[in-house]
C-alpha cells in the first residue's frame, strides 16, 4: 500500500521536489525487498544502480550511492578551468563573501 507523497514547490527555481512517500513492503526469506514502482519512479532509479544502506538503531536507510568522482590531472583540471582574469581579490575579502553566501543557508535534513 502506498500512501500520498509529500510534494514541495520550490517557487524561486521552479522545481518540484518528492519530499516524502511510504510504502510497506516485506523482507523475503532471501533477505530482498522490492522498493515499489511509484518510489522507483519518482527516484528514477535503474536495474542495477547501487544503493546505499544505512543502519539507525532500528530504521534502515536506503539512499541512492554517489558514483565516485573521476579523477583528474592537475594539467587536466587547468585544461577544464579558465584562468582567473580579473583584479587580484585578498584572501580576507574571498572569505568574507563565502561567508555571506551561506548565512542564510539550511541542510536539507
Amino acid at each position: 500500500m502506498i500512501r500520498p507523497a509529500i510534494i514541495r514547490v520550490d517557487q524561486t527555481v521552479g522545481k518540484t521536489y518528492l519530499t516524502g512517500m511510504i510504502a510497506n513492503t516485506r523482507l523475503s526469506s532471501k533477505g530482498q525487498i522490492v522498493i515499489p514502482k511509484d518510489i522507483r519512479d519518482a527516484l528514477r532509479l535503474k536495474p542495477g544502480e547501487r544503493l546505499s544502506v544505512t543502519r539507525h538503531g532500528r530504521r534502515i536507510i536506503l539512499e541512492v550511492a554517489n558514483p565516485p568522482a573521476d579523477k583528474i590531472s592537475y594539467t587536466e583540471f587547468r585544461l577544464r578551468v579558465p584562468a582567473y582574469t580579473g583584479p587580484p581579490v585578498a584572501v580576507e575579502d574571498m572569505t568574507a563573501s563565502i561567508g555571506k553566501l551561506f548565512e542564510d543557508w539550511q541542510p536539507d535534513r
